[in-house]
């Protein structure tokens, strides 16, 4: 392939190396919720220019900013004293061919949709302020979705994605645990938990330790000893969960900041299950990668790829394309312990032409050869590249999470 290198290296895998730290932020954190909404946007409008012009035309919803609100909060409920705002920006087409497209509405919507979906004990009338701040986009970036600019997407923008495979059994027990918590059968067993979840995982060697922080609903517990014994309860089914994890050690810390004697001052209450009722504000992009967790150990871009164009942002696009091919070469039986994908494009060129496209492979101790994988992951690197239509369908559609 044009512009291909590929790379075997000598080195421990991530999950060789002695210390490993991995993040995750559940669905109630302020940057999963502006992340996974600007997606649902996304989604929406992707649909309204479809159904108006029989393509999507120019939009990039990724720059949210959710801004905390204030509650006046106690053992037993409290109420909203001012709501979270959340700000919706960026650019939008909203006339296509003389025709009106209900940019703010449909935007309105989708957002609506998903913060009561996931976030049921937030009143959309009350408890959160949308604020729509969407323009037209420039002339230059809204030309190569002219109808006259063919059917072979080009970049919007020079950028560079990152894919990597496998999941360490870190990054694993990370997203596992976050999932766990936020399921519908841990909350049927614990309703008083929130969703603002944020696990950090720490491994030295075969050990691992996870600090976790998720607040209990301040309607649901009665006082400072109803507190503490609940937080021991959700503490041991934490740890009971952790039992079959592959390491030789795990321990557990859950809401550390807790202080027996102060009341309220000393516990992790929340009115409506997210810290952004009053305590953090959010952005898009400082959640989850696309692999649903932050791992520091990991090469990474700084792309924020929710709420991007799904058919000609690249950042977007080539972020999920690099994880996708990273996830078929590991899986290609290769003998290779760790791969690790850069895709790099250039403004204006084709899609399917990268500027740069680099694969770094750890290869196992033994049964890996070189010639027949290079070969065979040129043969999957050329498929991909060559299905992006496939690809960007999916994103119109949703189908691949952001965070």
């Amino acid at each position: 392939m044009k512009n291909l290198t590929i790379e075997s290296i000598q080195c421990p895998a991530v999950y060789e190396r002695p210390l490993e730290i991995v993040e995750r932020k559940g669905r109630g954190h302020p940057d999963y919720i502006c992340d996974a909404v600007m997606e649902s946007v996304s989604v929406g409008l992707s649909q309204e220019y479809i159904k108006t012009a029989g393509r999507v035309l120019h939009f990039n919803i990724d720059k949210a900013l959710l801004v905390a609100g204030e509650v006046e909060k106690k053992f037993g409920g409290g109420k909203v004293i001012s709501p979270m705002e959340l700000i919706i920006g960026d650019r939008a087409t909203f006339e296509y061919n003389g025709v009106k497209i209900p940019v703010a509405e449909v935007t309105r919507s989708a957002a609506s949709s998903w913060l009561t979906k996931n976030l049921p004990a937030v009143n959309i009338e009350t408890d959160i302020k949308l604020t729509i701040a969407m323009k037209p986009g420039s002339p230059e970036l809204t030309g190569i979705f002219d109808e006259k600019a063919g059917t072979n997407p080009t970049a919007n923008d020079t950028s560079c994605a990152v894919g990597l495979a496998p999941f360490t059994p870190t990054e694993k027990a990370v997203f596992d645990l976050e999932h766990y918590i936020n399921s519908q059968e841990f909350k049927e067993t614990f309703p008083e938990m929130g969703s603002d979840v944020k696990i950090m995982g720490l491994r030295r060697g075969s050990a691992l330790h996870l600090t976790v922080a998720c607040p209990l609903f301040a309607s649901m517990i009665s006082g400072e000893k109803e507190y503490f014994n609940r937080k021991e309860v959700i503490y041991r089914a934490m740890l009971e969960f952790t039992k079959e994890l592959p390491f030789t050690e795990v321990s557990l810390d859950y809401n550390c900041l807790d202080r027996r004697g102060l009341g309220e001052a000393g516990v992790y209450l929340a009115l409506l299950g997210t810290s952004a009722e009053d305590g953090d504000s959010g952005e898009v992009g400082r959640g989850n990668t696309i692999r649903g967790v932050i791992a520091v150990n990991r090469p990474c871009s700084a792309e924020a790829a929710a709420g991007k164009n799904p058919v000609s942002h690249v950042g977007k696009i080539y972020s999920i394309l690099a994880q996708l091919l990273a996830e078929e070469i590991y899986s290609a039986e290769l003998s290779i312990k760790e791969v690790r994908i850069w895709l790099l494009s250039r403004i204006g060129a084709p899609l399917q032409n990268p500027e740069a496209l680099y694969v770094e492979v750890l290869p196992e101790e033994s049964g890996f050869h070189k010639k027949e994988a290079s070969e065979r992951i040129n043969t999957i690197l050329e498929s991909g590249l060559a299905s992006i239509d496939t690809l960007t369908e999916g994103l119109i559609r949703g189908d691949y999470p952001m965070c």
